[in-house]
């Protein structure tokens, strides 16, 4: 007994060291990644790239970051209600033996791991060729709303999932319907995971430089919906590939991550006053 007790604590220690181990040098990887960016961006970071005019004795990121917050905002608009009361539908009335929602949720698990250059191709063809927008901020917005639309439904689904049984047979108890049981007991319970995939899909679509490059462009001024738009991302690729800005490059990825740990930091706070709500 004292041999078997010996080797469990042996196999313990094993596992248990080589997760504080694979933690640390997460850890590491992650400090050593982001601080040497800021440590560079830092040195390189001036008034004049927040100009309003990008020109070619002027690298502005201005113009970008203002279209990477449209985009956002635009193509969560657009995606969230769909995700979230398609999610609704799926969890809470499609039956558990529904060919077609076992089809939609294969689908939705199916696009969430595509290559976002697959979407960029998509969307070149539909919105930039078939529908005519060209490139624009438009056929951008629409391309990344289908491209994160997965993620939402499939985190919303999760969400909704992990809400306990017991607070709608509580709901139903004291008479209210299925309807308000969703919409005041079943959804505020599932905010926090909802949010998580909404944050998940804000940083997907921050990132998105592939997909952007077909559809909405590269022009380096504030967009209309139907003019070229350049996002902070494809900013970022387009300086540095010119080998000319490289420095430059370095501060749009500091401001890129800062403009996501911002994002991070509002979400996380919305989403504990609604859940204390």
């Amino acid at each position: 007994m004292k041999k078997i007790s010996a080797k469990r604590d042996f196999i313990s220690n094993v596992i248990f060291y080589s997760l504080r181990g694979a933690m640390v040098l997460t850890m590491g990887v992650f400090i050593l990644l982001i601080g040497f960016i800021f440590i560079k961006g830092i040195a390189h970071l001036n008034p004049k790239l927040f100009e309003w005019e990008y020109n070619s004795n002027n690298i502005s990121m201005m113009p970008s970051i203002i279209n990477t917050i449209n985009m956002v905002l635009a193509s969560l608009i657009i995606a969230m209600p769909f995700g979230i009361f398609g999610a609704i539908f799926l969890s809470e009335y499609g039956k558990k033996t529904s060919k077609i929602k076992a089809l939609i949720a294969l689908a939705a698990e199916t696009l969430v791991g595509i290559p976002s250059i697959v979407y960029g191709l998509f969307g070149f063809l539909v919105f930039v060729k078939f529908a005519g927008f060209g490139y624009s901020f438009l056929a951008g917005v629409l391309t990344i709303s289908i491209m994160v639309l997965p993620l939402i439904l499939r985190s919303t689904q999760e969400a909704l999932h992990s809400v306990p049984l017991s607070f709608r047979e509580a709901s139903f108890a004291l008479g209210a319907g299925k309807l308000r049981t969703i919409f005041a007991i079943v959804l505020p319970a599932a905010i926090p995971g909802i949010l998580a995939g909404v944050i998940l899909s804000i940083g997907k679509i921050v990132g998105e430089s592939a997909a952007l490059l077909y559809t909405a462009g590269s022009v380096a001024k504030v967009a209309g919906a139907l003019d070229s738009a350049r996002t902070l991302s494809v900013h970022m690729y387009m300086i540095s590939g010119e080998g000319l800005y490289i420095n430059e490059a370095y501060s749009t990825a500091m401001v890129l991550i800062v403009i996501v740990l911002m994002i991070n930091l509002i979400s996380n706070y919305i989403a504990k006053k609604l859940t204390k709500a």
